[in-house]
């Protein structure tokens, strides 16, 4: 005999910063919901980070509803632990209806217009569903690493945790992403050779004129830009985060200066044939195009000083301290050290579960500040939701308070109160 589904008002697919965020003001407003997760609450920040990660943007960013960073160490970046602990504490402020180590497997509309909700632990049946579950789904490790030979280690960015995990020998670092720079400059760090693959990723100053750059920013306006005010409007999302880090009290990562400690730079990885990989001819192009958004941000912020006639510093824009040589586009494997790859190169999305017609050519949700045009259907926690921090601590709970809000006036929530327990 088949059992009745539960019903809930409103399922929240995703235990994470940005499913809590959601839960904590749909708390506020007296709405039953029921968070799903199909592991721990926040595991990502302690399952997926390596040893030596930490914020690359200053603690007093970290806003998440009801729990604003309130440590010693407002300007400086929280590391793994202090992390894990700073969400553990917000978790437990929230005290979420979840549901943890339960997958959600399928979501379709039902007859009656209400959701299915298919899960690892039983069927339920929502008015709203809200996908929290983010955009970093399945890593991208490219069909040429089958090509390899099994000699090499090959691991994700997500799998990495520090030097001592990969075999003795030199590593190629493969993207020069925010994971991939990081990482790079980690097992630089522990004296390991590194090889890394250079993509189009920009990069920014750490420090200038005195301040953090994320601080100029903000007084800026740059942080309450919206994606519909941004002169790339939707294309904003795709772009590829600018590389820093907060390690040590922060810094530049300047791969030009890695180069010149050792660091062996190559274009973009394009293939492995007859036994050597194979680089695009791109190097100089990244690097000068990731020193160029390196000081038109700076130029950006010297503008702004001199129209506020702000008291600060001067200092210098950047001037290249190595410059490449004669591109290496082939790269025999044997002979070259390297003993393992670390592929940097993201992940894609994977909403297969999802039957909505919300999805673009692409398969990237179609939304307005998480609001699809399929009543009840919610995105929260993606890259430029609606402004930069939109995917961070500083503003997912922003966004949070918006889908929270359109979902009481869609539900008309005076009608659910909190009636049932987890």
């Amino acid at each position: 005999m088949t059992s009745t589904p539960r019903h809930v008002p409103v399922a929240i697919v995703g235990g994470g910063q940005a499913g809590l965020s959601v839960s904590y003001h749909l708390k506020q407003r007296g709405i039953d919901h029921l968070v799903f997760e199909k592991a721990s609450a926040a595991h990502t920040w302690s399952s997926q980070r390596w040893d030596t990660f930490c914020l690359v943007t200053p603690n007093w960013q970290c806003d998440l509803p009801g729990h604003p960073y309130d440590g010693p160490d407002p300007d400086g970046f929280m590391k793994k632990d202090e992390i894990v602990a700073y969400l553990k504490n917000f978790v437990a402020k929230v005290n979420p209806p979840i549901r943890e180590g339960v997958a959600v497997t399928r979501v379709e509309r039902r007859d009656d217009g209400t959701f299915s909700v298919q899960t690892s632990d039983g069927d339920f049946t929502a008015n709203e569903v809200v996908v929290a579950s983010g955009g970093y789904h399945t890593p991208i490790i490219p069909r040429m690493a089958e090509k390899l030979p099994g000699s090499v280690t090959q691991i994700h960015s997500n799998q990495y945790r520090n030097p001592a995990q990969l075999p003795e020998g030199e590593v190629l670092v493969v993207g020069s992403g925010q994971s991939g720079a990081q990482i790079a400059e980690d097992l630089h760090l522990a004296g390991r050779t590194v090889h890394l693959a250079v993509g189009d990723a920009p990069r920014c100053a750490r420090f200038y004129r005195g301040r953090d750059v994320v601080t100029w920013l903000a007084d800026m306006g740059y942080y309450e830009m919206t994606v519909d005010n941004h002169p790339l409007r939707d294309g904003v999302r795709d772009n590829t985060n600018h590389y820093v880090t907060g390690r040590d009290g922060g810094r530049d990562i300047d791969l030009r200066r890695f180069a010149k400690e050792g660091m062996k730079l190559y274009g973009v990885l394009e293939d492995f044939e007859d036994g050597s990989l194979r680089f695009r001819d791109n190097l100089k192009r990244s690097l000068d195009g990731a020193d160029r958004t390196y000081n038109g941000i700076n130029a950006a912020i010297d503008k702004y000083i001199a129209e506020n006639n702000v008291d600060a510093p001067v200092q210098a824009h950047y001037t290249p301290v190595w410059e490449p040589g004669e591109p290496i586009t082939r790269l025999a494997l044997e002979g070259s050290g390297i003993t393992a790859i670390v592929w940097c190169i993201g992940f894609t999305p994977d909403f297969r579960w999802l039957d909505a017609s919300v999805f673009n050519g692409a398969g990237n949700p179609k939304h307005k500040r998480g609001v699809t045009q399929e009543d009840g259907v919610y995105f929260i926690g993606l890259p430029w939701l609606n402004t930069w921090g939109s995917g961070r601590f500083g503003a997912v709970g922003r966004d949070a308070e918006f889908v929270a809000q359109r979902i009481q006036t869609h539900l008309g929530a005076e009608r659910f109160a909190l009636k049932f327990a987890v």
